[in-house]
Order: C-alpha cells, then structure tokens, then sequence
C-alpha cells in the first residue's frame, strides 16, 4: 500500500514480490503489453499501477529505463535506479490524475459499460500524446459486463504500440478465460497487521493501540483499516451487535420478527456502510467459534470478554451456517439486487433454527 508521500515504487507496502517483478520488466526494457494485478481491496493495486506508469515515464531514472527513440532498453549504465522521482512534470501530472496518457477506467455505477470500453478503444487509435509510454488502469475489471469484455479482447489480441494495459480485479476466476490468457498475472497480498499499524499511525498519527485495533479489523486492506477512523465505527461495531441481536446469537431465533426487520430497514438506509457492517459481523461471527480453540487468533481483540461470554456452548456448525447466510448475503448485493429486502431476508435467514 501507498505511505503518505507518493514517490513510486519504494513508497509502497507489503507488495515486494509484485515490485521485484515490475521493476525487473522496467529493467530489462521488455514489458508484455497487459497485466492482470489480482488480490483484495485496498493492498496497493491502483497505487502501484500509477508508479509503474511513472516510471515508464519518468526522466530522471537515469535517463528513463527505455530509449525513447529505439523503444530498446538502456545501456545498463543507465539503468541504476527504477524508481521514479515523483517531482517532474510527467510525474506530478500522472499523480494528480491529469496525464493524458495515463488513462483510469472504473465502474460506472455496478459496472464497466461497453460505451466506456468503446470509448478507450477510440482513444487508443491514435499515438500516446506526449509518454513515452502511454497506461491504462482499468480498476475493478470484474465489473466489466460480458459485452465490454469481449470489446476488450480486441486491445488484448491486438495491442497498440506504446500501450500498456494495467487490469486490477480481486481474483482472476472473476474474469472471462479469453481476458486473463491474454494478461500476465501478478499477485498482491493482504498487508500484514504490523505492515497496517505502521501506515496508520504515520499516515493518520492515530495512538498505537487504537492502530492496533484497527489494523486487526482491517483485515489486510489499508483502505478498510484507514475508512474507519473517522467513521466512529467503534460506536457502530456495539450499535450493529446490539440492534442484530448478534451479540447473543444463541437468543436469535426468539427474537421478535418486527426487531429483525427494523435492524435490516435501518442498516439499509446508508447503503455506503453496508459492506464494512456486513463483515464486522462476519469477523464477530468468525470470533466466537475461533475464540473456542485458538482464543490468541481473533481479531476484534478489544471484545475478547464479551466473545467469551458469547460463545459458550454454541455450537461451530451452528455459527458457520450463520456466516454462510452473511457471505450469500455480500455475494448477492454485489449484483445491486434490493438493499432492504436482501437484508430482511438475511435476518430472517439468520434467526432460523
């Protein structure tokens, strides 16, 4: 992941087996003409595509890590250093999203529409305006609808000179077999807790236990560790437990119907707060049968008493039918099916017996 000064490559987290593989491409001065950046949200993806097209661009990596005249790599005197320096012209431009050869397609609502596809491709008839290299970051790939996929194909089968395709997506059985042939494959990895904790307490100056905490829950994604610093999501985490009746999972199915579907009515007012609500009770849930054999490994730590109290002598089969209910629940609004009524169904789904 990113650190608060984006200077390329060394800014990055957590991902040095992607950079080593980047920079030796950098290197060699041969770079295949799409990859395919595959792993969770929030890892450092979209950052490390930017400093990638940074330093295929930048000029002063030793004069740049290609020839801008014969396309061939440089002398290996000229290749000493492949990290771009951030601060000339090519470098601030791609880093404030100006570059007109660095070119970011994301989703359009749920998806990747075929029109946006359509629109690249026009764009792509023509030579790189003023990069030596010109990218492309297509954010979220697995948003592209079969129609802008299949538009897609004809980059990926023919691509244009000076082009480098950059598709990110959280795992590449999420894309059609035809797209991710055709892509070289690099994998990011979750950020580990202590990688999460020193981002966030260089990045957001947050004291070291409340960037414990949060890089617990994180989860391996700075983006979900960083969103929930001002989001009073402590307050949210009790109210969620609370209002769901999770917090006692084992009285659930004496619960009142109308208290299930007033939960679910009112978590679907924010929709913005739905997955981060969904999976801290699917971490609360993943406690109470981990804290039953290996009370070390949890992760919201901060409840270790009140998971002790709960999970008592429910039984795991139980809880994990519960947590199958939850990850249906997330699968299924990722196709912007109705908020409220795949709540209410996931609450009623949860109190069954």
């Amino acid at each position: 992941m990113i650190s608060k000064f984006v200077s390329g490559f060394e800014s990055i987290t957590g991902q040095s087996q992607a950079i080593r593989i980047l920079t030796g491409y950098l290197s060699r001065g041969t770079i295949p003409h799409a990859f395919l950046f595959v792993g969770m949200a929030g890892v450092g993806k979209k950052t490390t595509a930017m400093a990638f097209a940074m330093a295929c661009n930048c000029p002063d990596i030793a004069a740049g890590p290609f020839d801008r005249e014969s396309g061939g790599p440089l002398p290996e005197a000229r290749q000493k250093r492949i990290n771009p320096c951030g601060r000339c012209r090519s470098c601030r431009k791609i880093l404030s999203g100006n570059h007109p050869d660095f070119i970011h397609i994301k989703p359009s609502g749920p998806y990747i529409k075929i029109a946006q596809v359509r629109a690249l491709l026009n764009t792509l008839t023509v030579k790189p305006y003023e990069a030596a290299r010109r990218v492309v970051l297509l954010s979220e790939a697995q948003a592209m609808n079969t129609e802008a996929a299949n538009a897609l194909l004809k980059v990926l089968e023919e691509p244009p000179p000076e082009t480098i395709l950059i598709l990110t997506a959280r795992q590449g059985s999420d894309l059609l077999p035809t797209v991710t042939s055709r892509c070289q494959h690099i994998k990011f990895n979750p950020l580990s807790t202590a990688a999460l904790e020193k981002l966030l307490t260089e990045n957001h100056g947050l004291e070291p236990k409340e960037a414990e905490i949060l890089a617990i829950v994180g989860n391996g994604s700075y983006t979900r560790a960083s969103s929930m610093i001002d989001s009073e999501w402590l307050q949210h985490r009790e109210w969620l437990l609370e209002a769901s009746g999770l917090s006692q999972p084992q009285n659930l199915p004496s619960r009142p119907v109308f208290q299930l579907l007033a939960f679910a009515e009112k978590l679907a007012r924010n929709k913005e707060i739905v997955p981060d609500s969904l999976e801290i009770l699917n971490s609360w849930l993943r406690d109470l049968i981990v804290f039953q054999f290996s009370p070390e490994k949890i992760i919201n730590r901060d409840l270790t008493a009140e998971i002790q109290s709960a999970s008592g002598e429910i039984s795991p089969k139980w809880l994990l039918s519960k947590i199958d209910v939850i990850q249906k629940t997330q699968r299924v609004l990722q196709f912007n099916a109705n908020l409220r009524l795949t709540l209410e169904m996931m609450m009623l789904n949860l109190a069954a017996q």
